[in-house]
């Protein structure tokens, strides 16, 4: 089940599924880190490089709860 929710950069996914959750953050951290970078708001473009650092350390839980699922 998923939830859209509207928030500062567009919509937003929030879902129950871990591996969904991580793909989002991965790819919402981008697009601050981009908007950041294009309009030189340094502290966006942090957030988004620690958005992204979130969603890959998720994604790398999943990884290894697959491993010890199989």
């Amino acid at each position: 089940m998923s939830t859209v929710c509207h928030g500062f950069l567009g919509v937003i996914v929030v879902s129950g599924d871990e591996k969904t959750q991580s793909k989002v953050e991965q790819a919402k951290g981008k697009v601050k880190e981009t908007a950041g970078r294009t309009v030189g708001n340094e502290r966006l473009e942090a957030e988004g490089r620690a958005e992204q650092a979130k969603g890959d350390a998720r994604q790398a839980k999943e990884k290894i709860k697959d491993v010890f699922k199989h």
